[in-house]
């Protein structure tokens, strides 16, 4: 049976080490005691968390239930040489899993060395990182359909992937129990695509590198800007990226530059003449340099998108997630969006 617990500091869930007590919290450790639990709370709020590593709680807590998802582990259910197929639980630690991966020689992740949280959040979120989305090897999300009470399988496809979303983010009616994933048996990367992690291996964007050593140089990359998990180092004491790149139309991006005096950020082309534009380019043009503190909240010491917790509570991380929204607004006109989940708060 689930273990059962009442008035539990989320705080302690979380990898900003924010939010206030859970009314109820249930440790569910496998699919069954997953979904026993959800449907066991049918008539209060339900809040799934794993990882914790992409929410921010209220200091008021979450008034319901939570069920911790610790199901772990994953399963090679097809290997015809050239792919294999693995079926992953919600619960299993992502970057073990991607550790995993590279040992064994499956390209596809390497790129997602050292994000942290669990394996069931990044289809919810659409995780990527160094040129790399999680939806280009999903296969299937196995779910528990909480308005049918139903466990069903959403195929790629109906999962609706977007940047840094999918049908999942912002919506409670789907709990993800598995994810199914094909990667390429192959002792290579997949085409190195960013151009910073091009930089740090010494090739040419579109090259293939040894798996290890591109898993090395993403970690490398992260814990130079704090994204690494460190219990002694206070700038990883936050969601990671806080605020998404900003995708512009043609005309909000010539509007934009007009603004930037003729300065260019990174940018990236999307569709339909679309341009995403650096966040942390914003962030740090309007003003807001790395280590700047308001309260118990700063922007991180080694990378400005990321908003660390110096022993405050939530409402600081979000006042200052506020300024900054605002500086970049009133500086170019663009709206800065966050990319964690809020639980019981607001911007």
């Amino acid at each position: 049976m689930p273990e059962v617990s009442p008035d539990v500091s989320l705080a302690r869930w979380t990898t900003l080490g924010l939010g206030g007590p859970a009314q109820r919290m249930i440790v569910a450790n496998s699919v069954d005691e997953i979904v026993q639990s959800v449907r066991s709370a049918a008539d209060r709020p339900a809040l799934i968390l794993a990882g914790g590593s992409n929410v921010v709680v209220g200091d008021d807590g979450f008034p319901g239930v939570v069920v911790l998802v610790r199901s772990a582990g994953w399963t090679v259910t097809a290997d015809d040489g050239g792919t294999v197929d693995l079926v992953v639980q919600a619960g299993q630690d992502w970057d073990g899993f991607v550790a995993y991966t590279v040992a064994e020689g499956l390209a596809g992740v390497e790129c997602l060395s050292g994000v942290p949280g669990s394996t069931g959040a990044t289809p919810i979120q659409n995780v990527g990182a160094y040129g790399q989305d999680v939806s280009e090897v999903i296969t299937a999300v196995t779910v528990l359909d909480r308005l049918a009470d139903e466990v069903v399988e959403l195929s790629a496809a109906e999962c609706e992937f977007a940047y840094r979303g999918s049908r999942f983010k912002h919506n409670d009616r789907w709990v993800v129990l598995s994810v199914a994933m094909r990667l390429v048996r192959s002792p290579l990367s997949t085409p190195i695509r960013y151009a910073e992690l091009a930089r740090r291996l010494g090739v040419e964007p579109g090259d293939h590198v040894n798996l290890g050593q591109v898993r090395e140089a993403v970690l490398a990359l992260r814990r130079g800007k704090g994204m690494v998990l460190d219990p002694e180092d206070p700038d990883t004491r936050s969601v990671g990226s806080f605020f998404m790149n900003p995708v512009l139309s043609a005309s909000a991006y010539q509007m934009f530059m007009a603004k930037a005096d003729g300065n260019a950020p990174s940018t990236w082309p999307e569709a339909d003449g679309k341009v995403k534009v650096s966040a942390a380019w914003l962030i740090e043009n309007a003003g807001f340099r790395k280590g700047y503190a308001r309260g118990g909240a700063a922007i991180s010491g080694k990378h400005t998108l990321a908003l660390t917790n110096r022993g405050g509570r939530t409402e600081d991380l979000l006042e200052l997630a506020r300024e900054v929204r605002d500086g970049v607004h009133a500086r170019f006109g663009v709206t800065l969006r966050p990319e964690p989940v809020l639980i019981n708060c607001e911007l």
